[in-house]
């Protein structure tokens, strides 16, 4: 199933029932698992592993080198799960001495002219639209939807179940279960649509409002906040999660939503 017009490195490891479209270019050190599709002009550079029945859609480059000056050749990866769908133009580099790899978990769709940068580390089940640019050292939990012309800062942290709407600059860490809107980017609510679909129900997606209320509504700075949420919310999952995410969280996370008086609303 590999088209004479493709060139494969005779050391690439092709697993079976592998389609590769013309003209595409798979270089050596590379592994590609049962299952997986690789268009036409699909470029797959060393260090590239990709999981069993994958689609990568013409013109996507894997794995080519970091855009980072420290970089100085040394033998990272970009690692991609299972059942990973990568549209066109879609850009995804290999690691650096950091973390040695940049890895994208199962079941996750990249549209059409995403990057993603050396070092990101994405969970399972997210959805980045089109031209998502990620920089490099982001972590990214699992079933975050990242909407069309998002722009993540090096170094920022994604909670799970996160939705940042499109064209958001993101700049601070944005905790699990939250929408993300505004400029600049800002708590709006709990991500309740994604919630549901996910099979979370109205008790526990208000138990996480509840939290939310807390920290971004009520007027705490948030190392108030923080020790009122551990006092007063019962324990679960998702309140421990929530509190773990805020205390590690190396920037800062993001700011509630301030409406702001304009010359309209003094009319």
């Amino acid at each position: 199933m590999i088209h004479p017009l493709t060139y494969v490195h005779p050391e690439a490891k092709i697993g079976p029932n592998v389609q590769i479209d013309p003209f595409a270019v798979i270089h050596k050190d590379v592994e590609i698992g049962e299952g997986s599709w690789i268009a036409s002009h699909v470029t797959i550079m060393e260090g590239a592993r990709i999981g069993k029945n994958c689609r990568i859609f013409p013109g996507a480059v894997i794995s080519a080198i970091p855009q980072d000056l420290k970089f100085n050749g040394e033998n990272t990866k970009v690692i991609i799960g299972d059942n990973c769908t990568i549209r066109e133009c879609v850009t995804i580099n290999r690691g650096t001495s950091d973390k040695q790899m940049t890895r994208l978990g199962n079941n996750c769709l990249i549209m059409a002219y995403s990057h993603i940068a050396h070092d990101c580390i994405i969970g399972n089940h997210c959805i980045f639209s089109n031209d998502t640019t990620l920089a490099g050292h982001i972590v990214i939990g699992d079933y975050v939807v990242l909407a069309g012309l998002v722009a993540v800062q090096q170094f920022v942290r994604i909670g799970s179940h996160a939705f940042v709407t499109g064209g958001s600059m993101v700049r601070k860490d944005v905790p699990p279960y939250v929408k993300a809107a505004r400029e600049p980017l800002s708590y709006v609510g709990v991500n309740s649509v994604g919630l549901k679909r996910r099979g979370y129900s109205t008790e526990k997606t208000n138990h996480i409002l509840d939290i939310y209320r807390l920290l971004y509504v009520r007027g705490y700075n948030v190392a108030k906040a923080t020790r009122i949420i551990e006092a007063e919310i019962p324990v679960s999952d998702e309140r421990d999660e929530i509190l773990t995410f805020i205390r590690e969280s190396g920037r800062g996370i993001m700011r509630g939503y301030t409406r702001r008086n304009t010359n309209d609303d003094l009319a």
